[in-house]
């Protein structure tokens, strides 16, 4: 097992690349967890390479014995991603304590699969579930900029022109300001383009310009669109898909 180094692959000053895979990374690709919360196992001494606790910045190579909780840690493995048109009144979570059905009740029992992002309870429409721990972090994290695109429905019918202003503007939330990308009035609601996740933030927004969204969709994610899926259905993302996905 390697020592704590914190460069991967070559390095940039023409030094010879280190051998093996930082663990985290190799966690991450065999789909228990993003990066992130894989780095926290092994602070935690929840991981071994060849019987030893690895520490932060190890590396393992092929044929290295890894383990999580003392059980093997697959190298090698195909990730497999979905697109789930999640209906309303389904929990986006691996499993739920109180019981509600969740998105991977629809979904074929995969190892490693797990929702990438979220949708409240009462929403509906585009989600990505995957086993692909890197593919989560670059669709969640902020910096990479995904778009996210919903159609809302409101009680109170129609948005104005002025709201519609409001919310390209930005209008303030209890978490900080918050502004759509675009935003356009369709018969009933409207159709904003977020560059955020926040929770329940479409709502929100729509809430602080004085429209009560009763239905909400999301029908893209970056390049990947809804499109005509069916309620409740999934189809396999194609290479292309989660090459698009990655690059965007």
């Amino acid at each position: 097992m390697a020592g704590a180094v914190s460069i991967d692959a070559a390095d940039p000053s023409g030094k010879p690349a280190l051998p093996g895979e930082r663990l985290q990374k190799l966690l991450s690709r065999a789909g228990i967890a993003s990066r992130r919360k894989a780095e926290g196992f092994i602070e935690a001494g929840r991981v071994t390479v060849n019987g030893r606790v690895a520490k932060l910045g190890d590396r393992a190579e092929p044929g290295d014995d890894v383990r999580l909780d003392g059980r093997p840690v697959p190298q090698q493995r195909e990730h497999v991603s979905y697109l789930l048109n999640k209906p309303p009144g389904v929990v986006c979570s691996v499993s739920d304590e109180h019981g509600r059905r969740t998105v991977l009740d629809l979904l074929p029992d995969v190892p490693g699969l797990h929702p990438v992002g979220r949708l409240d309870m009462d929403s509906e429409g585009l989600l990505v579930v995957s086993t692909d721990g890197d593919l989560t972090l670059r669709l969640s994290h902020p910096r990479y900029g995904h778009e996210k695109e919903y159609r809302l429905w409101c009680e109170q019918g129609t948005v104005d022109k002025g709201a519609l202003m409001r919310l390209r503007s930005g209008v303030e939330l209890e978490d900080g300001p918050a502004r759509a990308l675009k935003a356009r009035s369709v018969d009933g609601g409207c159709v904003l383009v977020l560059g955020e996740g926040r929770n329940r933030q479409a709502r929100r927004m729509l809430e602080a310009v004085g429209y009560r969204v009763r239905r909400l969709r999301r029908t893209r994610l970056g390049s990947l669109r809804l499109g005509d899926l069916p309620l409740g259905h999934y189809r396999k993302l194609d290479e292309d898909e989660v090459a698009a996905l990655r690059s965007g």
